[in-house]
């Protein structure tokens, strides 16, 4: 396996900075561990590490286990396939490969416990898989009660965000295997969201590396767009030019949605067939380096809006434009709480005065990075250094008419950066790539 030490130190200093947050809120406490898992892998899907366990580690392993001791002490804890793993698999990060902890920048790294006896480490819990990390464990829970020190247990017990699903139930475990740290565990996700949802200039350039991707697929598959054609033919085009491109998968399942289609928002089926005088809904989005864009463009089948279709098109790209001209730092993405400071709450009012507001039926963006729909606490107001999506649509069920218009956008000092700024979106613009055989 190859490892750019460069990129890890970055991986190293945002778990640095974890610890100095958490020292600075808890100045009196002497004692603590971070518990962090991986996910695991699964038969169906290639696997994809966990977006809060790869931010602070950029380790892609599954079944790993981090524990960050607050004296700075780090621990990675490996799982133990025996070396069947490295008949299976490619790249197989073990404990004993040279110099490996100094360039992931972890004091120690363990094997879990004892062999599995497979290539793929099971998520349903062992003690003898874990049984390394529980001695360790046990033994740091034993010296801090004997000596009656006062400590702390962080882990993402975020129970709403189904993302942790696995990790909440492998520390459940430990729960009922250790009853006494029950009221020593602290939730880290809000700290940890925190910190993903501020961009640095390395996450804003993989974003806008996977939005220049996800570009180049829209341009394709405007070229290919024509009735009698299945919406899974533009899937399949835009999905290919995503790994010609340098995208390993799609960041989220993408939505190629034509006719009545369009007004089904997280539309799957792709099985109709393409028809003149419709509408498709194009809503992609490639991952790059674990990093999400999310682009939507709707399109006229047969190469031209008709009246009706202009006209509304029209409105939602007006609308986005309203939106992205009043994106200031301060402002929120959608807050109920101040509707009159909400970019959600001030779009569908907009929408109002062309009596469209009930045909918008989902919010005007959410935050994008690691995940597509990204971690970040609306209840706070925009910074510089977040990126968001702005995607007013309209949908019109009675009239089998769909529009969704969606951009992505870094937040600066003075405003918004629009990402995805190479890619046609007025009326005229999308005419006019869909005819261009260039």
């Amino acid at each position: 396996m190859i490892f750019n030490k460069n990129n890890y130190q970055i991986f190293k200093q945002r778990r640095d900075y974890l610890l100095s947050l958490l020292r600075k809120e808890f100045p009196l406490l002497k004692k603590g561990i971070i518990f962090l898992f991986a996910d695991f892998e699964s038969e169906r899907t290639v696997f994809r590490q966990d977006s809060s366990f790869y931010y602070l580690t950029g380790i892609t392993e599954p079944g790993a286990v981090l524990l960050i001791c607050l004296d700075g002490r780090q621990v990675l804890y490996l799982p133990n396939y025996g070396g069947i793993r490295q008949r299976w698999i490619k790249d197989c990060l073990i404990p004993d490969q040279p110099g490996i902890s100094q360039i992931l920048g972890v004091s120690q790294i363990k094997y879990l416990g004892d062999p599995c006896g497979r290539f793929s480490f099971s998520p349903i819990f062992s003690k003898d898989n874990y049984k390394n990390l529980l001695l360790d464990f046990s033994n740091f829970l034993n010296d801090n009660f004997v000596l009656q020190e006062e400590f702390e247990i962080f882990t993402l017990l975020d129970n709403m965000n189904s993302k942790y699903f696995m990790q909440i139930n492998l520390y459940k475990i430990f729960l009922d295997i250790f009853p006494q740290i029950k009221e020593k565990t602290r939730d880290l996700g809000p700290l940890i969201h925190n910190l993903r949802r501020i961009k640095s200039e390395y996450e804003i350039d993989l974003i806008y590396k996977a939005v220049q991707i996800t570009t180049f697929a829209h341009q394709a598959a405007s070229k290919i767009i024509e009735s009698e054609r299945f919406e899974y033919e533009i899937q399949a085009i835009i999905e290919s030019v995503f790994m010609q491109a340098g995208a390993k998968r799609p960041a989220f399942p993408s939505i190629v949605a034509s006719g009545k289609n369009t007004t089904v928002l997280h539309y799957q089926n792709m099985d109709q067939k393409l028809k003149e005088k419709d509408l498709i809904v194009v809503d992609i989005g490639a991952e790059y380096d674990y990093y999400a864009a999310d682009i939507t463009r709707t399109y006229p089948i047969g190469g031209k809006f008709t009246e009706r279709q202009r006209q509304i098109y029209d409105i939602v790209l007006q609308t986005q434009s309203y939106v992205e001209s009043i994106a200031k730092p301060g402002i929120y993405l959608n807050n109920k709480n101040e509707p009159e400071k909400s970019l959600h709450h001030l779009a569908v009012k907009f929408l109002e005065k062309k009596d469209l507001e009930k045909y918008i039926v989902h919010g005007i963006g959410h935050f994008l990075g690691l995940d597509v729909h990204d971690v970040g606490d609306c209840n706070y107001p925009l910074v510089p250094g977040d990126v968001f999506t702005i995607e007013p649509g309209i949908y019109i069920p009675q009239e089998n008419l769909g529009i969704r218009i969606e951009d992505d956008y870094l937040m600066t000092d003075q405003g918004v950066v629009c990402l995805s700024f190479q890619l046609p979106k007025t009326a005229d613009e999308i005419e006019k790539m869909m005819q261009n055989s260039d």
